[in-house]
């Protein structure tokens, strides 16, 4: 056997051209990747002991569909992964961008720290040079003040001789008997107010002798010398400002420079990271594709009727679809619904669902009559997971009963998993076997059972058809 698609003339009897013609171009296509591969020989050297190209063909075709689900396995599950790292490089992401944005804030307020700072430098120089200038007018006080003192000395000294001439005068005066009398008693009244203004300008001198005591100090304080062991505290006070906030400012400076190459590092990784999940988005798009390719191989040799192992599921769910076709029509001549129930697309949310319910009109009618197919298909096999009938968007009415439970408040987790009766289902997979119109439609499935955990399964559906419309689709999903 040296060419693979050279069997598929000799299988044309029996099958459909449409049929005929996919199952050959995909053929032809899994012929040169097995090749490639290096399956190819092991499969003809296997199939090459069978008694006719019918029998080599299905054989291949065969063991060609167990490739490909173990195909849908891995891509399934690499694409999980692509997706999972995919959120987390976003997450990442978002987290790096914030965090740059906080950098931003940090370096403006860095930006804000050095204005005041300068700002403060600015003013102790203004106080410096204002304080300078108070220490020249404090020189002048001490200047004028020591004039006063110098005044009041002299004061002193004319009272202090006033007194000892009006002394003499009063002694003359008492000589002089009574003619002197009148003189007298102007001399002693000379004599007490020059002894007054003596005591009054020695207090004038004390008081200067203080206050230029006092300004002396304050000179001293606030003297400016070259030497700084020599400067005045106050001076040292303004130094030591200075020099606090001149470290302050260069500490921002210096945080700021390092908040700006960390801003533009984390810009960076952003890039890298969003270049990062772009990729990753780009794989997630060519595992589909090839999850895809892989779903229609399989499908295409199901339809040429060769047994796989998911023959059994593929005729239990078109079984099962199109009696629940039947009892949908049977509903509808015993007058127990119309079409316009059937068909009802106005979905009342469910208050207080958490995840989110809906009711129809047709959803009274679904719990009467669907269960009775549902629970009968996930008797088939162990491996059966669900069996469920939706309409065309994905609403499930009812669920097997098993998932039909009450939601508990609060408690998404346990909802999600076992409350999944009047959801809306309209994911790709969902999606897609609610609007088949096909025979059947096989697919892959990551089930979302709450909590970020998923179930990978297949699934198998077939077109729900009332009254010459489709209505939906059979769902039946099992393991791999």
């Amino acid at each position: 056997m040296d060419d693979l698609s050279a069997l598929a003339p000799q299988m044309a009897a029996g099958a459909s051209p449409e049929v005929f013609h996919q199952l050959g171009i995909i053929t032809r296509q899994l012929h040169d990747t097995l090749t490639q591969l290096g399956v190819m020989p092991k499969l003809q050297l296997a199939a090459d002991g069978l008694p006719d190209a019918r029998s080599r063909l299905n054989y291949i075709a065969s063991k060609t569909s167990d490739a490909a689900n173990k195909v849908l396995n891995s891509v399934d599950q690499a694409k999980a992964d692509h997706a999972h790292i995919a959120s987390e490089t976003r997450r990442i992401a978002q987290a790096v961008s914030a965090l740059a944005q906080r950098v931003q804030e940090i370096t403006r307020s860095q930006e804000a720290i050095g204005e005041v700072t300068q700002a403060s430098l600015s003013a102790v120089d203004r106080a410096r040079e204002a304080v300078e200038g108070v220490g020249q007018e404090v020189s002048l006080i001490v200047s004028t003040l020591r004039q006063v003192a110098d005044a009041a000395g002299g004061i002193t000294q004319i009272a202090l001789q006033t007194r000892l001439v009006a002394f003499n005068a009063s002694v003359e005066a008492k000589r002089a008997g009574e003619a002197g009398r009148g003189f007298g008693v102007v001399a002693d009244a000379v004599k007490d107010l020059a002894a007054k203004v003596e005591a009054s300008s020695k207090q004038i001198m004390s008081t200067v002798a203080e206050l230029n005591a006092r300004i002396e100090s304050l000179a001293t304080e606030i003297r400016t010398e070259a030497d700084a062991a020599q400067q005045g505290a106050f001076h040292r006070a303004l130094a030591d400002v200075q020099d606090g906030v001149g470290r302050i400012s260069e500490a921002a400076g210096g945080s700021r420079a390092i908040c700006a190459d960390l801003g533009e590092r984390m810009v960076s990784i952003e890039g890298e990271m969003r270049g990062t999940g772009a990729a990753l988005d780009a794989a997630m798009t060519r595992s589909e594709s090839f999850l895809r390719i892989s779903e229609q191989l399989i499908e295409t040799v199901a339809q040429y009727g060769i047994q796989t192992e998911d023959t059994p599921y593929i005729q239990a769910a078109r079984q099962a679809a199109a009696r629940i076709s039947q009892l949908l029509e049977g509903a509808l001549r015993t007058g127990n619904a119309t079409m316009a129930d059937l068909f009802d697309e106005a979905y009342s949310p469910v208050p207080g669902s958490n995840p989110l319910q809906h009711t129809t009109r047709f959803c009274a009618l679904a719990d009467r009559l669907f269960p009775q197919v549902q629970e009968q298909a996930l008797a088939i096999s162990p491996k059966v997971v669900y069996c469920i009938a939706v309409d065309r968007n994905g609403c499930v009415p009812t669920h097997n009963q098993k998932y039909c439970q009450p939601q508990r408040a609060g408690d998404v987790v346990w909802n999600t998993a076992n409350s999944r009766w009047r959801r809306i289902f309209n994911d790709r997979t969902g999606l897609a076997s609610a609007r088949n119109e096909r025979p059947f439609l096989l697919q892959t499935y990551r089930r979302d059972m709450g909590g970020g955990h998923f179930s990978l399964m297949k699934e198998a559906a077939a077109p729900i058809v009332v009254g010459g419309r489709h209505w939906g689709g059979l769902r039946l999903a099992f393991q791999f």
